[in-house]
């Protein structure tokens, strides 16, 4: 078994300000600027004068340097929404801003509500451990891990597939449409072929450090109690109840839905091939920006989550003295005030900018894929993007970037 398709390290957003801009290669479709809903109480410093509109056009199209053959954004205030996409760098057709992708580990942010749901309704309790709901998954010498230590990456769990080598851009094209289950992912990674065990990175519940291997566990006990597939539960709990009718998942079927976003891999011969048509593990998850603006809104306005379960997304793990936890290994959590602890709750990550906004959400990876999520609390800023890669790369796209420039831009700096 190869190592799956999808980046398993977060994606972490840059909070630096564009410095320079360099001459576009492909201009940006502009769609511009519509009116939207009553603005919610509260309002952020962010886009509190209204959206730089000509920045955000600007900030969309490709550039060189970007490693990317396409990209779309969605912004929304509490009065106004943005949209904007660049062309297919390859066929040089415009790209639909409310195309199709895969949103990577944005999925957790689902999963994370259909297990709080669960919670709610007293299926499962966050308090008790892998070990109860699943015995015999983990291997003996583990510590209990509870399932709230799995929604806030407290878990101490290794790396998904750790010691698997990385495959070759051939093998990511050959194999895109191999599909895994949970229980592949999770044996192929706490039992690899060689016999070892792989140790805990930390005691549960002592640090923090994000976890891929914790939310597929996670999705194996929604299956567990419920009897139903993950699929099933985040379609019956969240797509259908929102109306979010272009976002599926899709179970192993490859076929990506039109309009896409395509997503390429180079091969070693410079060829990009096409892998928007693509299978992956249980959790993959397809959506369209304009889906991910409603799925946001709605989980902070209290529409899918009762309060006691909506705070545990915002809710970053302490320790018994009430001071966050140490983040471990890498950078993720090396913004902000509090740099170097905690900045993820259940599911979501807390992102803050330079005027002092904090946005929380979700970025995620696939094979030819890199998007985000974010919102303020409040709903008064929301952003949403997505980037068809070329490479197999982590880091944060600079379409990213330049949107943050274009958000803390006021509309009067452009006259």
């Amino acid at each position: 078994m190869h190592a799956l398709k999808r980046h398993l390290t977060p994606l972490a957003l840059a909070a630096a300000v564009l410095v320079a801009a360099t001459a576009a290669t492909t201009p940006a479709l502009a769609v511009g600027a519509d009116r939207a809903g009553a603005a919610p109480q509260g309002v952020s410093p962010a886009a509190a004068t209204g959206l730089n509109t000509a920045a955000l056009d600007a900030a969309t199209a490709l550039r060189p340097g970007d490693r990317a053959a396409g990209q779309l954004a969605r912004v929304g205030t509490a009065d106004q929404v943005w949209r904007g996409s660049s062309a297919d760098a390859f066929t040089g057709r415009p790209i639909s801003p409310d195309a199709h992708f895969h949103v990577g580990s944005i999925s957790k942010a689902f999963e994370a509500v259909v297990v709080l749901d669960l919670a709610a309704e007293r299926k499962l309790d966050l308090d008790r451990t892998v070990q109860h709901y699943l015995p015999g998954l983990l291997p003996d010498s583990y510590q209990p891990i509870t399932v709230r230590q799995l929604l806030n990456h407290t878990s101490g769990l290794p790396a998904m597939q750790a010691g698997i080598a990385n495959p070759t851009a051939e093998q990511l094209i050959s194999e895109r449409h191999d599909y895994f289950t949970l229980d592949e992912v999770i044996r192929s990674s706490l039992h690899p072929a060689d016999g070892s065990t792989p140790p805990l990175h930390f005691a549960p519940g002592t640090e923090q450090e994000y976890s891929s291997l914790g939310y597929r566990v996670a999705a194996r006990i929604i299956e567990q109690v419920t009897g139903n597939s993950f699929g099933h539960e985040v379609t019956t709990r969240i797509l259908r109840p929102l109306g979010l009718h272009h976002t599926s998942v899709p179970e192993g079927d490859t076929w990506m839905p039109r309009p896409a976003l395509h997503g390429y891999v180079v091969d070693s011969t410079g060829r990009p091939v096409d892998v928007s048509d693509q299978a992956n593990d249980a959790t993959a998850v397809i959506s369209t920006a304009p889906d991910l603006d409603r799925f946001i809104s709605a989980l902070f306005s209290g529409d899918l989550l009762a309060p006691q379960q909506l705070d545990e997304l915002f809710d970053l793990p302490r320790d018994s003295a009430g001071r966050p936890l140490p983040y471990a290994n890498g950078s993720d959590c090396e913004t902000g005030p509090a740099k170097g602890t905690a900045c993820y709750g259940a599911g979501l990550k807390s992102f803050p900018l330079p005027d002092g906004t904090v946005l929380w959400g979700k970025t995620g990876h696939d094979l030819g894929y890199a998007s985000g999520v974010f919102a303020t609390r409040d709903l008064h800023l929301r952003t949403v993007y997505a980037v068809a890669t070329t490479t197999d790369q982590d880091g944060s796209p600079a379409v990213v970037n330049r949107l943050i420039a274009a958000l803390l831009t006021p509309p009067r700096a452009a006259r």
